[in-house]
């Protein structure tokens, strides 16, 4: 078989290429959109007013650049081959979003997952058939490495105290720099300071220096030029530093994983030059770890432009000897290697010897490393975080958590799942112990739990086919075109494969990286006919071309009506910090509203501001707007939970109790382990059973009592259930009983004669200090209760008539109460 020269026409009937100026302005708008996304922090977490806007400009850009493509392209679409019709399944991933509107458990979500899985497609379609273009793919993968190697500077640059600097860079690109500061560039967690760069989360970040930690070392081994040879190498340990720095025990459990698995793709002589370059890097990292991770906590505390300039000097000479020591080996070293092992490299199996070595050499490292003093060589936060390595640590523990309460949750939406953002908007109503954590820490269990099993085999059939077909394509190739497609390879299989451990995808530069990947991956398999399926080129082209135009008009209209929303919620936030008019706050939340009804922020605002206005004129109006704004949205927006609270209180301002305890009753399924839901049943229950109790609807109390005392009985249960989680991990929010949670459970036993339950109950809460009038109570009426049982306790007794006096008296009254 006739091997494909990518990007030309063979040589014998080559012309010379010209290429049109919608090509150069489609290359220049990637370039644009691939060096402004990153800083924008787009990440897709459940909280995304503040962040929603970038991502839907990328929409508006990305559709854009489809345009352009169609224009360049579309007398190039035929559908005959693999390759093309791999641009028409793709479609089926934003469709598999779209069905899952139907059950969708936030509308508001969902429809922002449905406008990024079409950026997704539409830099997959545009990969597709812009990276077989020799030239197009060169650029695009410059300009890749580029913004890889600008991310890493970023980092350092704030890593040493710069971040003025860093901020002056960003602004450009970001709305994310706050005081001329990018914000959390580096983050702040129980482990100290964090390197997190562009992403503001350090274990993504960490992902990210992965995939251009191996993409570095593969362009040092098939670069040419002596001065790509060096800067590659000098990039090294830049990255490995940055990597370190983040403390990503995910990263470095991966990094292995992949860096093996990357092996197998290459010949012996390119493993021992990866390993070779990957050692030199690792161990010059090491030897300056500890002083650039002192001086840049130093540095975040008060800058010192000597000290930064210390840093910058240490990190910068230590690269720059690497640079020179990784030009001389693949001048000098790699061709011996090339020769000698040219006969042993021909032989089966022999790719898979190194790769085997390797594991077990990796394996004595990490053992030196954790297990012997070789550790006081790493900077004490470092070797602390490479201690706690293991499946009692409390973050592994956890994610196990999160991966059991994400099945849970596929339990109940199995087919079409639960639509875009549903881990976010469900996860409180199934986890398993009160942790809080918008993301399943899983890309493909999150995935599932969105679109339910239909669109996952959707998902992994597209994702395999391709990863099937690239490998496939890759063994019976010549070097020269394996090396072509090589780094989108390396990308899409370093970000999935840390994305098993945490949500690298809801950051959407990296998921356009990926799909940008896998369209270069397309670019590279067979373009195998398929000829029942083949269609005219004028009928294909012409179909497509509508389709694709079609669908990029309603993206493009969808994503800006969503900006002009995002803008309007924008603008009504700021004027509501600096105005107390009505009509000004109104008319941006109209706006919003007008686009995007179920809008949260905007709602809980509008609410708000008629609360407000019916505060100062009681005008029955505003109550009623707010009720109907409030139960519209929430047909949209079931499980907002700050909507349902601002319901509440709007039935608590009318004085309409018993709606705002129905809201809480049949919610409270949804927030299980949200104490202070509970502490509402309780109280509220009690004060509308005791009201109950004094108009003599004896029916009624039994009602609220039982309501309420049953919530206490499912906070004990939580409570006894958190004393037997493992060891190390962390229960997660407070979930425990508060007095005034006692008191009431125990008079509303008291007052439906179960004098032993009122007494087991108010136990809970007795306490040492009786001089508080809460804590008195308790004892006052545990010890009613133990009379009616003909029990006592005289220690307590003795204690809280110290206390007062009067409260023997007291007890002895309400021991003779009878109901």
């Amino acid at each position: 078989m006739s091997k494909p020269v990518y990007g030309k026409k063979a040589a014998s009937s080559r012309k010379p290429e010209t290429r049109s100026v919608l090509f150069w302005v489609l290359i220049a708008g990637i370039i644009l959109f691939l060096t402004w996304t990153p800083f924008q922090t787009a990440l897709f977490n459940g909280q995304m007013l503040e962040f929603e806007k970038p991502i839907f400009w990328a929409a508006i850009l990305a559709c854009l650049l489809l345009f352009l493509w169609v224009a360049q392209y579309y007398k190039s679409i035929q559908l005959k081959d693999q390759r093309d019709w791999l641009a028409v399944g793709v479609f089926l991933l934003p469709l598999t979003y779209i069905l899952s509107l139907i059950s969708a458990a936030s509308y508001y979500l969902a429809m922002n997952m449905v406008i990024i899985n079409c950026i997704y497609a539409i830099m997959f379609i545009i990969g597709l058939y812009l990276l077989r273009d020799k030239l197009g793919n060169q650029i695009i993968q410059t300009t890749i490495m580029t913004v890889a190697y600008l991310i890493v500077g970023f980092g350092l640059l704030n890593w040493f105290g710069q971040g003025k600097a860093a901020g002056a860079i960003a602004k450009w690109f970001s709305n994310t720099v706050s005081d001329g500061i990018y914000r959390q560039a580096v983050m702040t967690d129980s482990n100290g300071l964090r390197l997190t760069s562009v992403f503001q989360y350090a274990n993504t970040y960490a992902a990210f220096l992965m995939a251009f930690l191996f993409a570095a070392v593969f362009y040092i081994t098939t670069s040419r030029k002596w001065y790509s040879q060096a800067f590659h190498s000098f990039m090294l340990v830049p990255i490995i530093v940055s990597l370190l720095l983040t403390l990503s025990r995910g990263g470095l459990v991966m990094l292995p994983v992949v860096f093996v698995l990357l092996l197998l793709f290459l010949k012996p002589s390119k493993q021992l030059l990866w390993i070779l370059y990957c050692g030199v890097a690792g161990i010059a990292s090491l030897l300056i770890s500890k002083s650039v991770t002192e001086l840049g906590l130093q540095l975040n505390k008060n800058f010192n432009g000597s000290e930064a300039l210390k840093g910058w000097g240490i990190l910068l000479g230590i690269s720059a000897v690497v640079g020179i020591l990784g030009w001389l080996i693949q001048q000098y070293v790699a061709p011996k290697l090339e020769i000698t092992l040219d006969k042993w490299s021909a032989k089966k199996g022999s790719a898979l010897w190194i790769p085997i070595g390797s594991l077990v050499v990796g394996g004595i490292l990490i053992f030196l490393f954790i297990g012997t003093n070789l550790k006081s060589l790493l900077p004490k936060n470092i070797s602390i975080r490479l201690e706690n390595i293991n499946f009692n640590q409390h973050s592994v523990l956890e994610r196990f958590t999160f991966y059991k309460d994400a099945l849970k949750l596929l339990a109940d939406y199995p087919i079409i799942g639960a639509g875009g953002g549903a881990w976010s908007a469900l996860y409180e109503q199934y986890q398993n112990n009160p942790y809080t954590s918008r993301q399943a820490h899983n890309f493909f269990l999150q995935y599932l739990v969105e679109v339910g099993i239909v669109g996952f085999l959707v998902f992994m059939s597209f994702i395999l086919f391709i990863f099937y077909k690239y490998i496939i394509r890759y063994i019976k190739d010549n070097e020269e075109n394996r090396n072509s497609h090589f780094l989108y390879f390396i990308i899409v299989l370093s970000i999935f494969m840390h994305s098993i451990l945490d949500f690298n995808m809801s950051y959407v530069f990296l998921g356009i990286l990926v799909f940008l990947g896998l369209g270069g991956m397309a670019t590279a398999i067979d373009s195998k006919p398929i000829k029942r399926r083949s269609l005219k080129n004028s009928t294909a082209s012409g179909v497509y071309t509508a389709f694709v135009s079609l669908f990029a008009i309603i993206v493009l209209i969808t994503s800006i009506r969503y900006v002009q929303a995002a803008d309007a919620a924008m603008e009504a936030r700021v004027v509501a910090q600096v105005s107390t008019s009505y009509s000004e706050i109104k008319a941006p939340l109209d706006k919003d509203l007008s686009i995007r009804p179920s809008h949260p922020d905007s709602v809980l605002l509008m609410s708000s501001l008629y609360q407000s206005v019916y505060k100062q004129n009681q005008d029955e109006n505003f109550y009623q707007l707010s009720l109907q704004l409030l139960n519209k949205a929430l047909k949209d927006e079931p499980n907002n939970k700050s909507m349902l609270k601002r319901l509440i209180d709007w039935y608590e301002l009318k004085q309409e109790p018993e709606e705002a305890y129905e809201i809480l009753i049949n919610n409270a399924y949804k927030y299980k382990w949200d104490i202070e839901w509970y502490e509402q049943i309780i109280d509220k229950g009690y004060n509308l059973g005791m009201n109950a109790l004094g108009t003599g609807e004896t029916a009624t109390k039994d009602k609220y009592f039982k309501q309420a005392t049953e919530a206490f009985t499912e906070v004990q249960s939580g409570i006894q259930y958190l004393a037997t989680l493992p060891e190390g991990q962390l229960q997660g929010r407070a979930f425990k009983n508060t007095p005034d949670m006692i008191l009431k459970t125990g008079k509303m036993y008291f007052f439906t004669n179960q004098p032993k339950q009122a007494s087991d109950a108010l136990k809970i809460g007795i306490h040492e200090d009786l001089s508080i009038t809460t804590n008195k109570d308790i004892a006052i009426w545990y010890l009613a209760s133990l009379q009616q049982q003909g029990l006592n306790d005289d220690t307590l007794m003795d204690k809280l008539i110290k206390v007062d006096p009067k409260a023997k008296q007291e007890v002895q009254q309400l021991a003779e109460l009878l109901f």
